[in-house]
Parts: C-alpha cells; structure tokens; sequence
C-alpha cells in the first residue's frame, strides 16, 4: 500500500524546500537573474507575513536578496579564475546563464577579446565545479542550450557538441537542467540519469502579442500561422493546433542532382497552405539570427497580399544589427516581432517602434520555485493548456463584444 494512501492529506505543494535558494549568474544577463531575485523575494515575504504554509520560518526561505556574492576574474592571458564571496554549502542552487551574452570585454596582452559563448561555457563549468561538494543541489537554467544547433550527427567528420556539453554537466554533479525550446528534445537521450526540463515560451509571447495588438484576431478568417521553412514545421503546429488556426509552411524545392560546398542548393521556395490575402500572419521560428531568413519569408507573404506579419520567436540575436529590420517595419513587411527576454538585448532595441519584449522573469521565478520544493512541474512547463485557454478567453471576450453592440 502506497504511501500516499495511508496519508490522504499529503499535498505535492506542502513538501519541505530542498535547501535555501542561491541565485548564480555572470553574463551580461545578470540584471534578468536580479529581477528574479527581487521578485521571488516579494512573494516569499508575502507568505511569510502570511504565515501561509509551515514552511516560512525555515531558515534562508524567505531573504531580501537571492544572489549569491561572487567574481569572476579574468587575467591578461585569457585565463579566469570564478571565486565565491559567501557559503553555499547546504543551498539549492540556481545558475541562470546566458551564453549568448557578447557585450562583456577584457583587455588581452596586446587587444580586447569579446567574451564568446564558449568562454561562458567555460565559467560555467568553473562555477559548477566551485559550487560542487558544497551546495546540496545544483540546478542549471540555460535557455539557449550552448552548442544546441549540433543536436544531431550529421557527419562522423563532425563534432557532436550538445551531447558532450550535456554529459559534463551530468558528470559535474548537476541535478536539472532548464532549456527552452531546443531544436530537438531529444538531446536529453544523451544524459538519461539527469533531469532536463523544457520550459515554452508560446503562451507568454502570445499573450504579450495579443495584449499589444487587439486587432488580432484568432479565427480561421483571419489569422494563420506559417513556417519559414519545414524543419520549423513542430513549432508552427503548436501554434496552429491550440490556437485553432489554419498552417501553412514554405517548402524549400532543391536541385538534388547538385552539390554546392556538401549541399543541395535550393531552386526555390513555394508556400504550402491557405490564401494569405487581407489575413494577419503568425510567422513561427525558434530563434531570429540575422533575420535574413524571416524577413525574407515575411517579404514573400507581403507580396502575395498578406496584412500584418507578426513574427515570433523566443530568441532574438540580431546579429546583423536593426536595420534591416527597420527597413522593413517601414516599408511595411512587419508589423512587429516579438521575442522573449530569456537572452541578452542591448538597451537601443526598445528604442524601436516594431520590437516587443515577452517578460520571463515571473516564468522563471515559478520554476524555481517548484523546483525547490521538488513540486511537479509538469502542467507548469505545458504551455498547451494554457494557451488553448487563453484562445478561449479571447473568443469569448468577441462574442460578449458581438452582443453588447
């Protein structure tokens, strides 16, 4: 007989926090890990006034700050060294990383270096490896998973990144790993034994979508949700298929009886699905580079009469800079594109009329806190309900608008 039974009023919820709640970060991010900090602070001082459960007066629950005191050295050589300025023995800890970070510099024996992803990889296996041993868990939250777009073996000339990244997470003592929306979930077959969630931005930037533009309208009339290419055809069937609205994808025709630097170079691309014509547009991609590849697909619903293009994506690089996004938006391609604030974004991108930021800091705080009360996480990482929900609410909202006219 199951525990459980023998104790019906257990609750998930009321399980005792695994250890105090440390916060690590030491990218150029480290004002998203702040905000988290203050917000997790809020809400625990809150129940602690409260009293709203028996686990308030644990040492360490409740604190003005959650960030953990650290420094992270770097020398002229290239070398660093990451050292902690207070304990973390007995603490849950939390490394919230970005490594797509590339605005921090130190000066070289003769120039300045730009830290790199992989130098952030490499201070995150430094403050893993200083944590280990002390802290009673370690948790890693890396919404871009570093070396994520060598999530498959293509070539056995080729490195296989993401798995050995993963393995020497395992094999350094950490407990879980957040990832959003990785090209593959599957990469967690390379490390079975260590827990790896996946978190979706879907509602939150859908929502925030919404709640900025009212005139979207989520009917099949309306509204469609396209891929730019068919390798993003999972993330668009989200969209469509909880959203309730009709898919439709850009095929990529290539010339197979020809090679071009190990490649089939593409003849053209034809779009599959409904008329776009005086329809608002959801363009769906995992992450905006340059952007070449959504601006171009936004270019060609344009042209074939589309209205408004809302392009989404929970990471927004940019790396070809704003301008042609504002080209663009001006020449009325785009009408916005929405991006989440998982990844660092230099202060002049919400300078510009056509950006929306998806705040994930009230997201983030969640997690870990169910995390560290070893609480399912399972209906709060499935964006599915949510989102069909969130649909329903807004077809409600039209038809109570349809009535009160």
């Amino acid at each position: 007989m199951s525990d459980l039974f023998q104790n019906p009023d257990y609750q998930q919820s009321a399980l005792a926090p695994f250890g105090p709640i440390g916060i690590i970060s030491h990218t150029a991010n480290r004002a998203f890990a702040e905000k988290v900090s203050a917000l997790l602070s809020k809400k625990r001082s809150i129940r602690a006034e409260k009293h709203s459960n028996h686990f308030v007066d644990t040492p360490g629950y409740s604190r003005t700050d959650y960030i953990i005191d650290t420094a992270n050295t770097r020398f002229q050589t290239g070398e660093a060294k990451f050292t902690l300025g207070e304990s973390v023995r007995g603490h849950d800890i939390y490394i919230i990383t970005d490594v797509l970070s590339h605005n921090i510099e130190f000066d070289l024996v003769d120039a300045s270096h730009v830290i790199s992803a992989d130098d952030h990889y490499m201070d995150l296996l430094r403050i893993i490896s200083v944590c280990s041993g002390k802290a009673k868990r370690i948790n890693v939250i890396m919404p871009f998973v570093y070396e994520g777009r060598r999530e498959k073996l293509d070539s056995h000339r080729e490195s296989y990144d993401c798995a050995d990244v993963l393995k020497k997470l395992y094999k350094l003592g950490v407990a879980n790993v957040i990832i959003f929306d990785p090209h593959d979930g599957r990469i967690e077959n390379a490390v079975p034994l260590m827990s790896i969630e996946y978190p979706k931005c879907q509602y939150k930037l859908t929502s925030s979508l919404l709640t900025r533009f009212g005139s979207i309208k989520l009917d099949k009339q309306s509204t469609i949700v396209v891929s730019p290419d068919e390798s993003g055809m999972s993330r668009a069937i989200f969209y469509s298929s909880h959203l309730n609205l009709p898919l439709g994808v850009f095929y990529r025709d290539r010339d197979y009886t020809v090679k071009i630097n190990g490649e089939h170079p593409v003849k053209e691309f034809r779009y599959l699905g409904d008329d776009v014509e005086g329809r608002d547009i959801l363009l769906i991609d995992d992450m905006i580079n340059s952007g070449s590849t959504m601006l171009s697909t936004a270019k060609k619903l344009h042209d074939r009469g589309a209205k408004d293009v809302y392009c989404i994506a929970p990471f927004g690089l940019f790396t070809n800079g704003f301008e042609v996004f504002d080209k663009a938006y001006e020449e009325g391609i785009i009408r916005a594109v929405c991006c989440s604030n998982l990844n660092y974004h230099p202060e002049e991108i919400y300078s510009h009329e056509w950006y929306l930021e998806a705040d994930m800091v009230p997201y983030i705080t969640r997690i870990i806190e169910a995390l560290n009360l070893d609480e399912s996480v399972y209906d709060l990482i499935n964006s599915t309900t949510r989102l069909t929900e969130l649909a329903h609410q807004i077809r409600l909202e039209e038809i109570f608008d349809e009535f009160s006219e």
